[in-house]
């Protein structure tokens, strides 16, 4: 049996005995990431500048244009970051909202952005450049000539999805190229990640009228990455379908995909709430039980939005604890790890959590095997309040788990358990999943925990967790 002693992070947690093993669970299936479709064979780390833009009160100083990006994003290419999160990534805004060049290609708003010099500063500091972009292409551009073709945009793409934009007939080799001229034209700005919004089936209308299966655009901006020959990551989003159909378009097309909606408090002074969390984390379980079920290895990564662990709790909306138990999670998923912090006010609890090289390491293994629920107490892979999680384990026997209180449910986690205070948490081998003696490593608190053979328990105040990494003994 294995006792954590968790104190030195203040997060409210002791050591406990643990409760006795609990009955066989069902087998484990250790599912792995193999490589994107785009060439990938890891997540994306950096920064988005989407919850400054929804949450003005929480950045003041934050202005959403060239200059304050590259501040914030320069904090990456800087100690004690030091190029560990690459990406910088724009959000909705950085472009013209109702028409684009003369052949109807997206154009930036140069009143606030000069795109090839942007991404030119970024490449100098070893950074990465991203854009956000939605399906479809200006309804004011009807009458405009695809590059390269004699198709105007207006003979492809007709209707109104009800974001300036029309819809495309993706059965159309204009089509196609229309997409590859935007790809093409972005390369030669030097852009590298591409965010695509409002992809359907799955994504929210949010006050617009999206058409039904937008899962051709996922499809045809793939496409045009692999032909224009640039190594450039597709994220898309929002909440996506988990049906097998469209999961096998998603695996099939995309780098990472959305398990979510937006974790920001749009307009709030906080970045995000507790409650919010307990959803993402809770989307990322029925993600994660959809691939399990549809594949061996998986080609997509999961986003699970932006991560706001790194700056204190009256700018984040979130305790040391929960900061925590938030990049635990992520981590743990093998997810993107794009910041929506101000980076301009980060913390030295947040600048140490998020650049721990420990931790860092345990999602260079998690970006090969991501985790999966383990109930404490049964094995099972349903919601719950005190969680485990097991990623792996590896052929050479290594694994991660993590063990967690997520707190009473706010109606969004699940689990529908109202149990306050500090919880003990106990995950045996059987409920994980795995047999055998194991080097045990606390992460967090940089200890060894010795070799263990039967389970790990901990008591954990809530929103709090542990994160383990597993060796074989």
């Amino acid at each position: 049996m294995l006792r954590l002693e968790l104190l030195s992070l203040g997060l409210g947690i002791a050591g406990v005995t643990a409760a006795p093993a609990a009955s066989a669970a069902t087998a484990l299936k250790v599912i792995s990431y193999a490589q994107t479709p785009n060439g990938f064979k890891s997540s994306a780390r950096g920064w988005n500048s989407f919850a400054l833009q929804a949450n003005p009160s929480a950045a003041p100083g934050f202005t959403f244009d060239q200059a304050h990006v590259l501040t914030q994003c320069s904090v990456l290419a800087s100690a004690p970051f030091n190029g560990q999160y690459d990406t910088c990534s724009l959000d909705s805004g950085w472009s013209v909202g109702d028409h684009g060049d003369d052949f109807g290609r997206l154009i930036y708003d140069d009143s606030v952005f000069d795109i090839p010099s942007l991404a030119s500063s970024l490449h100098s500091q070893g950074l990465k450049m991203g854009v956000y972009v939605v399906p479809g292409a200006f309804i004011n551009d009807a009458n405009k000539t695809i590059f390269g073709t004699n198709t105007t945009i207006g003979e492809v793409c007709t209707g109104n999805e009800g974001l300036a934009r029309c819809v495309f007939d993706y059965t159309r080799a204009e089509t196609q190229a229309w997409h590859n001229s935007v790809v093409n034209l972005f390369a030669s700005w030097g852009v590298d990640f591409v965010k695509l919004d409002f992809v359907t089936p799955g994504s929210p209308d949010n006050g617009q009228s999206l058409p039904t299966d937008q899962s051709g655009t996922v499809i045809a901006w793939h496409n045009a990455i692999k032909n224009n020959g640039s190594q450039i990551r597709l994220d898309i989003s929002w909440k996506l379908d988990r049906t097998q159909k469209y999961f096998d378009i998603w695996n099939s097309n995309a780098d990472s995909m959305r398990t979510d909606q937006d974790l920001n408090n749009s307009g709030s002074s906080t970045l995000v709430s507790w409650g919010t969390v307990q959803r993402a984390i809770e989307n990322y379980r029925q993600w994660i039980i959809a691939g399990l079920q549809f594949f061996d290895e998986l080609n997509v990564y999961p986003d699970l939005d932006n991560l706001f662990s790194g700056n204190p709790e009256n700018i984040s909306g979130l305790s040391n604890g929960q900061r925590t138990t938030v990049f635990t999670h992520w981590l743990g998923a093998g997810a993107n790890l794009i910041l929506g912090n101000d980076m301009t006010t980060l913390d030295d609890f947040g600048k140490s959590l998020l650049t721990n090289t420990q931790a860092l390491q345990v999602a260079d293994f998690t970006a090969q095997f991501p985790m999966q629920p383990r109930n404490p107490g049964s094995g099972g892979q349903n919601a719950a309040q005190l969680q485990a999680w097991i990623a792996g384990p590896s052929p050479s026997g290594e694994a991660v788990v993590v063990l967690t209180n997520l707190g009473p449910d706010n109606g969004q986690g699940g689990f529908n358990t109202q149990t306050s205070g500090v919880q003990t948490v106990t995950a045996t081998w059987s409920d994980l999943g795995i047999s055998g003696s194991f080097n045990v490593q606390d992460i967090w608190n940089n200890k060894s925990l010795g070799t263990v053979s039967d389970q790990v328990s901990a008591q954990l105040d809530e929103g709090a967790s542990v994160l383990l990494h597993l060796t074989s003994a």
